[in-house]
């Protein structure tokens, strides 16, 4: 009979071997609560106008392996329980120091999100989270300190319009976008139709969100737009939170050798407009043939009607060619003066048809247009 002794002795040794590595896998992920919060004093008051930090600081948890501790600062809105806290961040040295030195612009955010409106003082409370990695044990120990918010929002990088009303719709991934015109100003050409709308810095994961109300930018709401559908030209401004809406009723291409408006562009959404398959005939004059022209857009702001002005950053141009410069047909504003700031056709567009498109899109490198010959 075959001996299986040495069968058996081998599962006997692997089965204790699998029991040890689970024990000391278990002893190795427990840690202690912490049982202390060390600063800021209860109360402490931050005025976050100011360009600085705040140092939070606890007492160490130990681990059963005596091994390094990870820590969470977590942080929840006055009366809450952290069930759900507005936000969690890891400690100092990527969560393995006891101490977190975070700015006032950071905290700025934390308080926005808890609802502590912008030019008010608000509480918090934060209390420390220990653990390895997995095993996580949440302190018995809270604090709470309070803050001043400063008037205006820190400035994301980019800013996006989404919602049912607006043209992007709900879904996150297709917001659409605003152009950057300042250190500190976004603005939108789009159309807004029945349905709620807001801000978001980003088409991805999870994006701050910003609202208008009553003409002031504020944090994590949204506008609920009930007229009709129109296009506006939205301008938001996060140094101060301040908002405008203009809405754009038309915008005419301005002949000025016949002193005419040729014709009409119809908006195509998301910044862009066009008109097609339109003649252009240039003025003969004694001298030869004229082709100047600029744009005269017609706009309504608190139920009053005016024109705007866009033309060339030129006072006087040559007419392009090939090899002029994408930025010969950058749009910016200019007067009403017949002549000052005009672009030129480009030769081959006299007694053509083309079609004439307006690019006011966040994605554009700049408000442009052109013509393409048919």
């Amino acid at each position: 009979m075959k001996n299986n002794f040495p069968k058996i002795l081998l599962i006997l040794l692997s089965v204790f071997a699998a029991g040890c590595s689970d024990d000391d896998t278990m002893s190795h992920t427990n840690v202690s609560a912490v049982n202390a919060l060390y600063a800021p004093a209860n109360n402490t008051f931050f005025d976050l106008s100011a360009q600085s930090s705040a140092v939070f600081e606890w007492e160490a948890a130990k681990a059963e392996d005596n091994g390094v501790v990870l820590y969470d600062v977590v942080f929840d809105r006055e009366g809450g329980d952290f069930s759900t806290p507005v936000y969690v961040m890891p400690s100092d040295g990527n969560g393995l120091q006891r101490t977190l030195n975070i700015s006032f612009t950071d905290l700025n955010k934390i308080a926005g999100l808890a609802g502590i409106e912008t030019e008010s003082v608000g509480k918090l409370i934060w209390t420390v989270h220990s653990s390895k990695g997995i095993n996580v044990q949440k302190s018995g120990v809270s604090g709470i300190f309070e803050v001043l918010r400063p008037g205006g929002f820190p400035v994301p990088d980019q800013l996006f319009i989404s919602g049912a009303g607006s043209e992007g719709g709900t879904v996150q991934a297709d917001a659409v976008a605003f152009k950057k015109t300042g250190t500190s100003t976004f603005e939108i050409y789009t159309k807004l139709s029945a349905g709620e709308y807001q801000f978001i810095t980003r088409r991805n994961g999870t994006p701050e969100v910003f609202y208008i109300d009553g003409g002031d930018l504020k944090e994590n709401g949204v506008t609920t737009y009930a007229g009709d559908a129109k296009i506006y030209r939205i301008k938001v401004d996060f140094s101060d939170g301040s908002t405008s809406m203009t809405e754009i009723k038309k915008i005419e291409l301005w002949f000025a050798p016949t002193e005419q408006y040729s014709f009409e562009y119809i908006y195509a959404g998301k910044g862009i407009w066009k008109a097609e398959n339109k003649l252009i005939v240039f003025k003969q004059e004694t001298w030869g043939r004229d082709e100047r022209y600029k744009f005269r857009m017609t706009v309504s702001q608190n139920d009053a009607e005016a024109y705007e002005w866009l033309g060339s950053i030129n006072g006087n141009n040559d007419r392009p060619i090939a090899s002029s410069p994408a930025s010969y047909w950058y749009m910016l504003p200019v007067g009403g003066d017949r002549w000052s700031n005009c672009f030129k056709f480009a030769s081959p567009v006299d007694n053509s048809n083309v079609n004439a498109l307006i690019d006011f899109s966040g994605t554009a490198t700049a408000y442009t247009h052109s013509f393409t010959v048919l």
